[in-house]
Order: structure tokens, then sequence, then C-alpha cells
């Protein structure tokens, strides 16, 4: 049989071998199909006619793919996925004002920066759904490449990987957070320079905030001792505040626990915020919109900025 004649015989199995690689249970499989057991048993013996060879062996109670059966479930998964998010682009195109939109962004944007833009957003769009992905930089982004997330929030913006794309939205200042009785919290500002002999608190490698800290180390001649690693920036600072070391994290909002005092760097050290998604991934109508809607919010306001810092004098007007 030629592989082409093969394909077409196994695509009305493909969902059954990819639902069943991830469940490990024949009945659980066909419940989430929508089909009896015995339906799924014989959809299962046939691929395996077809195919030539065992796609499952007994597991306990359950059952796990053979190798064969796992890389054809591997194939299915991607082949399902594709399909998808055609479905999903049609539907979306009969229907764009009751689309759905996965978003990615890092656990630091999701205090306030995320809830509000989605706040603003439904203002106007009240049908549009949201799935909401936190994670590392590296996290969302791998997202992004596999198609699991549309649009992510991330800093730094990706400028290097000609598989995605990103707008920048905002600069965002770090600080230096130490605990309230360290050497240094009587200070205005510190260079990364005097921070050598310090223990540092980090985010997990991955974590945008984690590689700023070490180039910026490296920069200034030393690798940072790591005190403790952790996911969250919150927690981060919770070890600062307890005393376990120093870290560079963004402006606790509105003011930092008062164990923690937060001291500027010298130079000043930002990080880049901004949108990222597929390079090569039509949009469908629903992320589309949230996607213009973010950046035309964050142009409009760089607009205002601007014409804040450069007042148009009396008797003139703009252009």
């Amino acid at each position: 049989m030629a592989d082409w004649q093969l394909a077409g015989e196994l695509a009305p199995g493909l969902a059954l071998l990819g639902v069943l690689n991830r469940t490990g249970n024949l009945t659980r499989t066909a419940e989430l199909l929508g089909i009896p057991q015995p339906t799924a048993s014989r959809r299962l013996a046939a691929l395996a006619e077809l195919v030539g060879t065992p796609l499952t062996v007994p597991r306990g109670r359950g059952i796990r793919l053979t190798r064969v059966g796992a890389l054809l479930a591997g194939t299915a998964e991607q082949a399902l996925s594709v399909l998808h998010g055609g479905i999903r682009q049609v539907r979306e195109e009969i229907s764009p004002e009751r689309g759905r939109v996965v978003l990615g962004f890092l656990h630091l944007l999701g205090r306030s920066y995320v809830p509000e833009l989605l706040r603003r957003f439904r203002a106007d769009q009240p049908g549009v759904r949201f799935s909401l992905v936190q994670g590392s930089r590296q996290d969302v982004l791998d997202g992004l490449i596999r198609r699991s997330i549309d649009l992510a929030l991330v800093a730094p913006v990706p400028v290097d990987d000609p598989a995605l794309r990103g707008h920048w939205l905002a600069e965002q200042e770090l600080f230096l957070s130490v605990p309230a009785t360290h050497r240094l919290a009587g200070r205005t500002a510190v260079t990364m320079g005097e921070l050598s002999a310090e223990p540092f608190v980090l985010l997990e490698p991955g974590y945008g905030l984690r590689q700023i800290t070490d180039e910026l180390c490296a920069a200034a001649g030393f690798r940072p001792e790591v005190a403790f690693e952790g996911q969250e920036s919150d927690t981060v600072r919770g070890l600062v505040a307890a005393g376990f070391g120093v870290a560079l994290l963004p402006r606790f909002e509105p003011s930092p626990p008062a164990e923690v005092v937060e001291l500027p760097l010298r130079p000043r050290v930002t990080r880049s915020i901004g949108l990222a998604w597929p390079a090569d991934q039509e949009p469908t109508p629903a992320v589309a919109a949230f996607r213009e809607f973010v950046i035309g919010a964050q142009d409009a306001a760089s607009s205002t900025r601007v014409r804040a810092a450069n007042p148009v004098p009396p008797g003139t007007t703009s252009q």
C-alpha cells in the first residue's frame, strides 16, 4: 500500500491514537471521543491491522502504546493540532466576536498589567474568551512555537528568532532588592561591581530576569553566588526579605514590603516588555483584534508621553 493511501486509511483513527496516548485508558479515551468502548476497540484493532503490527500492549489495568504506536500518536497529535487550528479559524471567521485567545505571559505581568489589558479590551469585545498561560519566558516562547499559545507578553522582546515576531511595548526599570538590614540598604544607588561578594536569590534558568542578571554580573566581572532559585518573583522577594540574598527585580507596586529596600542601579538597568507571536501563523480574527488592540493602546500611550514631555507652546498647533 502506498504511503498516501495508508495515510488516508489511517486518518479516521488519528484522534483515537492521540487521545489514547494521553490517557493510557481505552474507556476514558472512548468517553472523551464520545463513542462506545467496543467501537474504540474495533478502531484500534483495525489501525493495527492496517499498519501490520500491534499498536498497544497491556499495562496493569490499562494499556500503553508500543514504539510504533507512539510514533503514530506523535504524528497524529501534530496533525490534529493543525486541524484544530483550521477549525478554530473557520468558526471565528463565521463569528469573530465569539473567538478565543490563548495568551501567555510572565508571572510578574499577572498582578496588574494583564488584567487591565483584558478589562479594557473586553469592554468593546465582551464575547471574546481568553485562556491564560503563565510561565517563564522560555516556556511561553516555546508555546508560541508549538502553536499552543497565540500571543505572549514577554521580557525581553524576542529579536533573534526567525520563528517569532515581536513588538516593543514598554521599558521597565530594574532595581536591586536587598534586606532592610543589609549594608547597602541606606544607599541611594548601587553598581553591579559592588555585588561580587553578595549571595543572589535568582529565578530559575529560562526566565528573562535570570538571563539579564547573569549577563550583568558577567559584564561586571563575576559570576553570582546562587543562594536560592525560584519560579516566582514574589517568592524571590520573600527570600530577600528573610535575609537570604539580593535580587534584581522590577519595582514592587505600590511599595515594597517593609523588610525589603529597592535600590536603583547605576548605570540604569531596564528590560523591554513586548508582545510576541508566531511568524508564519495566520491569526484568527479574535487574535488579530487583540494583537492590534495591545499594539495600538501602547502606541497611543507612547504618543501621549511624548506630547507631555514636549508641550505645545501657546498659540501653535501640534502636527
